[in-house]
């Protein structure tokens, strides 16, 4: 299983210099590939490869006087970009295709210097190290500083040196780990969860979760940095010195928000052997009024967090479809009480006489939901053997069994 782990790193003003020579000739090594490649399917000509690329705008362009300055990198770094596009390109056709899944892709486009977020990847054929000292060590810049947060299970088999809107730079490693080393012991907890925007999170086991807000507390911080940005002459230091006031703020947000997702999903992960969520159309709410809460919410990133930590330590995750009345649903009886606004927050079903509170029932009704849908993949993965004619009274049992699902 390859994981992703990422650090800061602290480059000096002379390695700032050299990521910055970095990042520009990987920018211009993409934008002429991809131009050759848009010239050529304009000219109705055979669409040139990688290798042809590589060897007239990479190897060749350094014997010029425009491009010689491209020797000035490590040649893995330029070798890389014409790799993204490539890997670009072939998630773009597979779009079109319908054999990628996912929202579509478009067409790759031009890199500009004006691009607030940069990157670079070394392979192994960089020969980029890490030194005793803790140190990366990178071809043509050198040592970097590096704030280590904690130790790398494996030997990395690539680094990508990133520059983020906010002037702050990051070393990423891809490592391979073991998955059976991950597994954690079996948990006996069942969990199903509803995602809302005033409680972040309802358990099926009535445990809540309030939503942190983290855009909403900042906005009026943000709002007066905005005012000094807009104040700003266009072009001009002052003005990109104020954009990166800005960016620093939407990076703490962003990196609170992403903090809260992974201490929640890694304690719903450790403490439930099975975890049932709903999945949420999150484009259709982001065209409502809500849609500043439901972005700021995060529930797609969330989601995605508990499915590979689920993965990886061995549990398992079930997506009830968005479609699924959880909060039309009576928890106890199974009655449908139809559809409700979102200001009834509770509601007494008409067939038992139970109360039930919106969002704790909805939780409980997708736990129960996907309990039913490991059930049914489990049956359909492994059949029960045929008993003949004559097995008795199965279809009983079944029923009885479905019953029992909501004990």
């Amino acid at each position: 299983m390859q994981l992703r782990y990422a650090f800061r790193i602290e480059p000096g003003p002379g390695q700032r210099i050299a990521l910055g020579r970095a990042f520009g000739c990987a920018r211009v090594v993409w934008n002429d590939c991809l131009r050759a490649r848009r010239d050529a399917r304009t000219a109705g000509l055979p669409y040139p490869t990688s290798a042809e690329l590589s060897k007239r705008l990479i190897t060749e362009a350094k014997q010029t006087p425009e491009r010689s300055w491209l020797g000035e990198v490590s040649a893995v770094v330029l070798q890389q970009a014409l790799r993204d596009l490539d890997t670009a390109y072939s998630n773009f056709f597979a779009s079109l295709k319908g054999t990628r899944k996912g929202p579509k892709i478009g067409e790759p486009r031009m890199k500009s210097k004006r691009d607030h977020r940069q990157a670079v990847r070394f392979t192994a054929n960089a020969r980029w190290s890490i030194t005793a000292d803790g140190k990366l060590n990178l071809p043509k810049i050198g040592s970097v500083k590096v704030r280590w947060s904690r130790a790398l299970p494996s030997v990395p088999s690539t680094v990508t040196v990133i520059k983020d809107a906010s002037g702050r730079y990051w070393a990423s490693f891809i490592v391979e780990t073991d998955p059976a080393t991950e597994i954690l012991p079996l948990a006996g907890g069942d969990q199903g969860i509803d995602l809302g925007l005033t409680h972040f999170a309802v358990m099926a086991d009535g445990s809540r979760v309030r939503s942190p807000r983290f855009l909403r507390r900042a906005e009026k911080k943000l709002r007066r940095e905005q005012r000094r940005l807009s104040r700003k002459a266009k072009g001009s230091n002052n003005r990109d010195k104020q954009r990166v006031t800005v960016a620093k703020v939407h990076a703490k947000v962003a990196d609170a928000r992403r903090d809260f997702h992974h201490k929640l999903s890694t304690r719903l992960i450790r403490e439930n052997q099975a975890v049932s969520v709903e999945t949420l159309s999150v484009k259709g709410l982001a065209r409502t009024r809500l849609a500043k809460s439901v972005h700021d919410a995060g529930w797609s990133a969330f989601v995605s967090m508990l499915e590979y930590k689920a993965s990886r330590y061995g549990r398992t995750l079930t997506k009830v479809d968005r479609a699924f009345p959880s909060s039309q649903v009576c928890s106890a009886c199974g009655h449908r009480d139809g559809p409700k606004p979102l200001h009834i927050r509770t509601w007494t079903c008409p067939a038992c006489g139970t109360r039930h509170d919106r969002d704790h029932n909805a939780a409980k009704n997708v736990k129960y939901e996907g309990r039913r849908i490991r059930a049914a993949s489990s049956r359909q993965h492994n059949p029960p053997p045929d008993r003949g004619p004559h097995a008795g009274n199965g279809a009983s049992k079944s029923l009885r069994s479905a019953c029992k699902t909501r004990a």
